[in-house]
């Protein structure tokens, strides 16, 4: 009734696509918010395949079930509750992301750890504050020393706001990684630049790069589509018409009428709603690919369904209805769901709720 296809050689694909562009040594694919919206394992496992050479998620719940899965690859999680006492890292070999010298001490006490220092250089989030840096490096090189712990990396995270701004965080991070060496810290993987700034910021690549949305073959650019970047977009949201109906003109549609009919028209049935992750922002404009016309949402989207006004078009029970795909076979993308909800495309794809299955292709 409705699945979420999920290509893998394109994840594949992307991978390989910006690792050649970027040239760093190391290639960090981000599988957090399970694999935005894709499936954490099975990206990961294609993304290994594509030439990555590390994993990144957001917190130690995402790393312990990509072990769970049989991933075997260094996976480096950033986000921390404030008790937490990293024992499901020590016990799944998984490295942490740290961005306070009390997530030091923990690391250290839980260890030995593998770490990476988070620096912040102006993104105003987590990450170790300028004016502790230096006793942050004592500490983390103190502990290194004495055999409780090892930095592998330092990082910090870019506003992707101008260019200008963010090669003030570029020469910012250079700042903290001198002073990290000064301290008597040799990390061997820097890592700032996520998408955007690893295909447009060259000097933002150090080492390595974090990449996310590049990797499901969606743009972090407004004004480059996908194709443009040498992306394939890796999902694919579909489902089949549940019922159709035809109706005369002034026939209302869906919750509070926002649309009606103009005359006699068919209106097919489609099961996807915003408990499936479509957003109820795109009521009346969210675009379809529907018997191989394009047609938009007629009025509300509603829980579990939304109605598309096809007019005279034939339709049947069962016809597929494709919301967004690859943009190279005549689907909406992301982009188009984003624009008509006021979003991003981030979120169209990691939006897509647990009900709807992920089926590899």
């Amino acid at each position: 009734m409705r699945e979420a296809r999920i290509d893998l050689t394109a994840i594949e694909h992307n991978v390989r696509t910006l690792r050649e562009l970027t040239g760093t040594r190391e290639f960090i694919s981000v599988v957090k918010a399970d694999g935005y919206g894709h499936g954490a394992a099975d990206v990961a496992r294609a993304a290994l395949a594509g030439g990555a050479t590390r994993l990144g998620v957001a917190d130690l719940r995402e790393a312990v079930a990509l072990r769970e899965a049989g991933v075997a690859a260094p996976v480096i999680a950033w986000l921390h509750a404030p008790d937490e006492t990293f024992a499901a890292a020590a016990a799944h070999d998984i490295q942490l992301g740290i961005s306070s010298l009390d997530q030091l001490n923990a690391a250290a006490t839980a260890g030995p750890l593998t770490v990476h220092l988070k620096l912040e250089t102006g993104l105003s989030r987590n990450g170790i504050a300028p004016q502790d840096w230096a006793t942050v490096f004592a500490e983390a090189a103190r502990l290194e020393r004495d055999g409780l712990l090892r930095v592998d990396g330092v990082f910090s995270h870019l506003s992707n706001t101008t260019p200008d701004d963010d090669r003030v965080q570029v020469r910012r991070f250079e700042v903290g990684v001198a002073a990290a060496e000064a301290a008597g810290l040799r990390p061997s993987v820097r890592h700032l630049a996520a998408t955007a700034a690893a295909i447009d910021l060259p000097e933002a690549r150090f080492d390595a790069v974090r990449v996310g949305i590049g990797m499901y073959g969606l743009s972090p650019f407004a004004d480059r589509p996908p194709a443009d970047l040498g992306l394939r977009p890796a999902m694919t949201l579909r489902a089949r018409v549940a019922a159709v109906r035809r109706v005369p003109g002034g026939r209302g549609v869906s919750y509070g009428y926002a649309h009606r009919t103009s005359g006699d028209t068919t209106l097919a049935l489609v099961p996807l709603g915003y408990g499936d992750g479509v957003p109820r922002q795109a009521s009346g404009s969210g675009p379809v690919l529907l018997a191989g016309e394009r047609f938009h949402v007629a009025g509300r989207i509603a829980m579990d369904q939304f109605v598309v006004d096809v007019g005279d078009h034939p339709v049947s029970v069962g016809d597929e209805v494709v919301l967004f795909g690859d943009p190279a076979t005549g689907a909406p993308s992301a982009d188009e769901w984003a624009d008509a909800a006021g979003t991003i495309n981030y979120q169209i794809v990691t939006g897509i709720g647990a009900r709807v299955p992920r089926v590899v292709a």
